[in-house]
Formats: structure tokens, C-alpha cells, sequence
């Protein structure tokens, strides 16, 4: 009876793994071939005038560069805002509030906000920060829209790395004499580092790929702005993905929305690069 209970569970054991290594097989298939579609159709129409000018009806170009700045401006805006104020709140919600309907209901508040769909913060930041707030449509519009759209996302995953870190940890702290904000600065958040910048990385990448939202707020403008500039009022942006829907669906033109794409790709495949470089910097420090 025991060896059939033993040959069972293996069995169970072997197909359960099975399973695993097939649906990391298919998801791993899945992006490689998106990837490469990508890259093989967009690659050949990327050109260095093409990264280097924006679009002229006047002189026939079509260029990106308004389109890659203005992304890189508003993920700065965004992540300067949003990471103070979600790991603020995860830190408040995890080591220092004592009512817990309190924090169940800002806990439900947030995975609320998270299923909200994009075009509903569009035309809730158009109305708020467009309108109301007379910044206009701007990148500044665009950047306070994708804080409240993000900030769930950071808030969530910081505050599940504190619940990850020892209580050993905190006490040990606290015994060799350290108050509870040198306890949480230098010992808890540290040692919480990686799931922070994992947080970090998800949240840029819904920024990086953000269309529905920034049509309301920052805007379809392809002039090419400095940081000072950019953070005024009323300087409307296009991103690179909203610069891809224009192509694609608008113009039809798509040679270039696959050039774009690709951009796109190539982006964020650095900008997770970078984060994990600062997540491993932070991890061998701590």
C-alpha cells in the first residue's frame, strides 16, 4: 500500500513538473517570437536620422526623437513622484499603523485602483489635472495621471517586501538601541531592496507601454523639449507608444510603427538592464 502511495506521488510529483517546465517553455516561446517578429520588421527601418529628428510635413522626415524624450521624461516625472509617496505609504502601513480596518480598506482601495482600466485614469487625469488644475495637456498632466496609476503597483510590492523581512530583524535592531526610523532605514528597507525594485521595474514598464491614458493628458505634440521645458505646464508630449497607435492606426504606415516598436522593445529591455543593475548594487551592499 505504501508503494503505492509512494509511486503516486511521483507520479503526481513528475507531472506537476512536467506541467511547469511546459507552460515556462510556452510563455518563454511566446515572447521570443513576439520579440523577433518585432525586431526582423522594425529593425531594417530604424536609421540614424530617424532617431535623431522629428517628423516634418515640410521637410519629409520622419523621426522619433520628440517621442524618446518625451517617454524618458514622463517615466523621470512619474518615478521621482510615485516611489516616495508608494514606498512612504507601504512603510506607514506596515510598521507603523495599528488600526486595521484602517489598512484593509486603504489595502482594498489599492487593488481597486489597480484593476481600474487605463482610458477610465485618462479621463479622470483630463478632468483633474487638465482642466481643474489648469495644467493643460502636458507631460506634467500625463506624469500626475500615471502616479495615481502606478502607485498601487509600487505601494503593494514594497509593502509585501517589509512583510517578507524577519521580525528577528527588527528586534535585533531595537535591542542594540536603535529608534524604529535608523531601525526601519538601515536594516528593513535595505534588506527589502529587491522586491522594492521589483515593484519599480512592473511600474515602469506600464508607463513605458501607457497609450490610452496620455491621449487625454499629455497629448499627440512632436516638439522636442528640455527637462525644464518638459516640467512646464501646457507643453504637450507624444510618447513613443502613443506615436505608435498615430502610425498604425491612424496613418497606416507601418514600416514605421514596427521601427517604433522595436525602439520600444529595445527601451525597456534597458531600462529593466538598469534596474536590475541598481537591484544587484543594493543587494551586495546590504
Amino acid at each position: 500500500m505504501n508503494g503505492n502511495n509512494t509511486a503516486f506521488r511521483r507520479t503526481k510529483s513528475g507531472a506537476l513538473k512536467a506541467a511547469i517546465y511546459f507552460s515556462a517553455a510556452v510563455v518563454c516561446i511566446l515572447a521570443v517570437t513576439v520579440a523577433a517578429v518585432v525586431l526582423i520588421k522594425g529593425l531594417p527601418h530604424i536609421s540614424i536620422s530617424f532617431l535623431t529628428e522629428k517628423p516634418s510635413l515640410l521637410k519629409g522626415t520622419t523621426g522619433i526623437l520628440p517621442n524618446i524624450l518625451n517617454t524618458l521624461y514622463i517615466i523621470f516625472f512619474t518615478m521621482i513622484i510615485v516611489i516616495p509617496l508608494g514606498i512612504g505609504a507601504a512603510i506607514y502601513l506596515n510598521e507603523y499603523a495599528k488600526n486595521k480596518k484602517l489598512t484593509n480598506l486603504i489595502g482594498l482601495a489599492a487593488e481597486t485602483l489597480s484593476g481600474i482600466p487605463s482610458i477610465i485614469y485618462g479621463l479622470v487625469g483630463m478632468l483633474i489635472f487638465v482642466q481643474f488644475c489648469g495644467f493643460g495637456t502636458s507631460l506634467v498632466a500625463g506624469s500626475l495621471t500615471l502616479v495615481i496609476m502606478t502607485l498601487p503597483t509600487i505601494m503593494r510590492t514594497a509593502e509585501e517586501s517589509l512583510k517578507a523581512v524577519p521580525q528577528s530583524y527588527r528586534e535585533g535592531a531595537l535591542a542594540l538601541g536603535s529608534g524604529k526610523w535608523r531601525m526601519l532605514r538601515t536594516v528593513v528597507l535595505p534588506s527589502a531592496v529587491d522586491g522594492i525594485i521589483t515593484g519599480v521595474i512592473l511600474s515602469v514598464g506600464r508607463i513605458t507601454g501607457e497609450s490610452a491614458a496620455l491621449f487625454f493628458t499629455a497629448g499627440m505634440a512632436n516638439e522636442i523639449y528640455g527637462l525644464a521645458q518638459a516640467a512646464s505646464s501646457g507643453n504637450a508630449g507624444s510618447t513613443l507608444t502613443v506615436s505608435l497607435y498615430m502610425y498604425a492606426k491612424e496613418r497606416g504606415e507601418f514600416d514605421t510603427a514596427f521601427a517604433i516598436a522595436a525602439i520600444l522593445l529595445l527601451l525597456t529591455v534597458l531600462l529593466n538592464f538598469g534596474a536590475k543593475y541598481v537591484q544587484k548594487h543594493f543587494s551586495n551592499r546590504t
